[in-house]
């Protein structure tokens, strides 16, 4: 399978993915970590794809995005943002409401 045709899969096929450095648990960077946080905190099951581990998906996913840096989060098939998005809308209360919306669909 084509690597840009498994990323689509992968985001279209879960509701809310977060490609990132290391794994929930064991972030490699901060921004994953803080990014991860904030999806843990909205009490909601999501998929992570850590990209240290998949190089070529590393290099890909920039391409399928248009999003230059890691992490990205993916909800509904969507492109959320990086860190700074997705921290500003978890602040903001929005992140746990499209999170939820998500996982309910």
């Amino acid at each position: 399978m084509d690597i840009i045709e498994e990323i689509k899969n992968t985001v279209e096929g879960n509701p809310i993915v977060l490609f990132m450095k290391g794994s929930p648990d064991f972030p490699q960077c901060g921004f994953s970590m803080r990014t991860a946080e904030a999806l843990k905190a909205c009490e909601v099951e999501f998929n992570y794809v850590d990209v240290l581990a998949q190089p070529e998906m590393r290099e890909n996913l920039p391409q399928y995005s248009n999003w230059p840096t890691f992490p990205q989060v993916f909800i509904s098939g969507e492109l959320i943002g990086g860190c700074d998005i997705v921290m500003d809308l978890y602040e903001k209360g929005e992140l746990q409401k499209m999170a939820k919306e998500a996982v309910e669909e």
